[in-house]
């Protein structure tokens, strides 16, 4: 499978939260770290997800955003994974930035150039990838 998609998690199904619309599907990934997404009941039934069914969770870089020295703050989005900057590529408008979360756990970013200035991006340093369950998009293959 190709995609577009910079962050591509395979994973096993831990958990399902059925809702009369929206299911909440909690997806394990490496390093034992979980990353939850919420899609369509008729997308659940229609990708076969079930507790211990492997899946894989799209992340497009762009949803993801970055966050720095964030341990007093408390926010909505379900997913926030806290690492180190692996690699930065600084462009004349935007900013690549990959975090190691875990061995075999990176998440990328896209972020303005002035952001990744006002974050003091640099190699090494610790920052955190937030992004919403609603921006997850999982598969299965088929």
């Amino acid at each position: 499978m190709k995609t577009s998609a910079r962050n591509c998690l395979n994973g096993i199904v831990r958990a399902i939260t059925s809702g009369a619309v929206n299911d909440e599907i909690e997806l394990e990934v490496a390093g034992g770290h979980t990353v939850v997404a919420t899609v369509t009941r008729h997308s659940t039934q229609s990708l076969g997800l079930a507790a211990g069914s492997p899946a894989f969770a799209l992340v497009k870089a762009s949803s993801i955003i970055l966050m720095a020295d964030c341990s007093r703050i408390r926010l909505s989005a379900r997913n926030q994974f806290t690492g180190r900057v692996r690699q930065w590529v600084e462009g004349a408008v935007n900013s690549e930035v990959t975090l190691e979360v875990a061995p075999g756990l990176e998440f990328t970013a896209i972020v303005t150039r002035a952001s990744a200035q006002e974050l003091g991006v640099a190699e090494g340093i610790e920052l955190t990838a937030v992004f919403k369950a609603s921006s997850v998009l999982l598969g299965v293959e088929s």
